[in-house]
């Protein structure tokens, strides 16, 4: 891998308790996932952006096709659960403290408030994305990112989804008809790379 910019971020998708814990959006491999999550966080520290999904209050007032999505998940609206659900997994909770969270209300980090002005402000180029789920919000943040002409790095090894088939399809043939903007690496290859980075 060629070395990194000054100017990359750690970006890791919805690792939280919604999804780590027995609700209907239960991802049982993000438990697989934490070990080199939190490797990855805790080697890019202030370089990390935390994205947290947020369900509307009720399926109403969600917008447009979102309202026909949370009538069919309506156990999971802001209502009906129990707020901390939103947070971040332990040690995740801790190693953001270091780092930056944005709450977001669709599948893309990019539709996170304050996103796009946080990339302009500190002129990142290259985003390493990491968390849950490899084909939902991960892709979706992935084909934001390249659509902005960013460099993407996807930590392979530090992304699960709920269904492995879908996984396994993002990874060996959806993703690969992009080689040219869209580095697969593991996470042993992109830790000395951000480790380096921040001892200079």
């Amino acid at each position: 891998m060629a070395p990194l910019s000054p100017n990359c971020l750690h970006v890791v998708i919805d690792m939280q308790r919604l999804f780590a814990e027995e609700t209907v959006w239960h991802t049982p491999a993000l438990m697989q996932i934490l070990p080199n999550v939190t490797r990855l966080c805790q080697a890019s520290g202030p370089r990390t952006v935390y994205a947290k999904f947020i369900t509307p209050s009720r399926a109403e007032t969600a917008v447009g096709q979102w309202q026909t999505y949370y009538r069919r998940w309506r156990s999971v609206t802001a209502d009906r659960i129990d707020p901390s659900l939103f947070d971040l997994v332990a040690p995740l909770a801790e190693l953001s403290r270091k780092g930056h969270v944005v709450e977001k209300t669709a599948y893309s980090v990019f539709g996170a408030a304050g996103f796009d002005a946080l990339l302009a402000e500190r002129r990142i180029d290259t985003l390493i994305f990491s968390g849950v789920e490899t084909d939902v919000c991960v892709y979706a943040s992935v084909l934001g990112a390249i659509d902005r002409g960013l460099r993407v790095i996807l930590v392979t090894d530090a992304v699960a989804s709920s269904d492995q088939a879908a996984h396994d399809a993002v990874i060996a043939h959806l993703l690969p008809r992009l080689p040219e903007q869209v580095e697969m690496v593991d996470t042993d290859v992109v830790l000395p790379a951000l480790i380096t980075l921040n001892r200079l």
